[in-house]
């Protein structure tokens, strides 16, 4: 009986060590993916400051824990897919695909970025929420135009998440995050019309300013 006893400790011991081991990765992946996402977030709050530079080496720097991160899930799937790395991927692919749309005017590839193509789709749907601080900021500056620009791009995206069709029940989350892009989409399209109108009365409203009138008038009094 003594015997069977000790060969169980030896069993148990061997079953906690890999525990400790699996927990001591769990934490270290979950600190990483942790990290990609925030890296991802200061690229795209770094882009709407214009600073590209320094968004590319965040962006960079996000790689390094992704691909880092991708490479363990090899040797430890249930560890790394069990975690938060398909939020980590998701905010790396959205600040991947505005970062090369304000560089190149391109959609980038999820091949390009190496991601699965469901993280690749739910980080593209938030892109619409950048577009939208994008077009707001334009507003603000008077940039109609550029606001107007903003907005199709927002709708070719949605059209575009749309037309999956049958595989766009496949990704997990995708629905939810389309009803939000929808409503951005809507809230964006009527401050743009609000803006295009106000613009439209104040240029009207300048070919009746007085001031102008009167120094109108007084050339012509001028006039010999």
């Amino acid at each position: 009986m003594g015997a069977v006893l000790s060969t169980l400790e030896a069993v148990m011991q061997e079953v906690k060590s890999e525990l400790m081991a699996n927990n001591q990765i769990r934490e270290e992946t979950h600190e990483s993916m942790r990290k990609a996402t925030s890296l991802s977030k200061q690229a795209i709050l770094l882009i709407h400051q214009k600073r590209l530079n320094d968004a590319q080496k965040m962006v960079e720097s996000a790689k390094e824990k992704i691909v880092s991160l991708q490479t363990q899930a090899k040797k430890y799937p249930e560890i790394i897919y069990g975690g938060m790395l398909s939020a980590a991927l998701q905010e790396y692919s959205e600040a991947n695909i505005f970062l090369v749309l304000t560089n190149e005017g391109r959609f980038v590839t999820p091949t390009e970025i190496n991601v699965p193509s469901a993280d690749y789709v739910l980080g593209l749907a938030d892109v619409i929420g950048e577009y939208r601080r994008l077009a707001l900021d334009n507003l603000r500056e008077g940039a109609v135009e550029r606001g107007e620009g903003c907005l199709q791009i927002m709708d070719e995206v949605f059209i575009q998440l749309l037309s999956l069709d049958e595989a766009y029940m496949l990704v997990p989350g995708l629905r939810h995050k389309s009803d939000i892009a929808r409503r951005i989409i809507e809230s964006t399209r009527g401050d743009i019309t609000l803006e295009v109108r106000r613009k439209s009365l104040e240029d009207e409203l300048k070919k009746f300013d007085p001031a102008k009138r009167t120094i109108k008038l007084k050339r012509i009094k001028s006039k010999p």
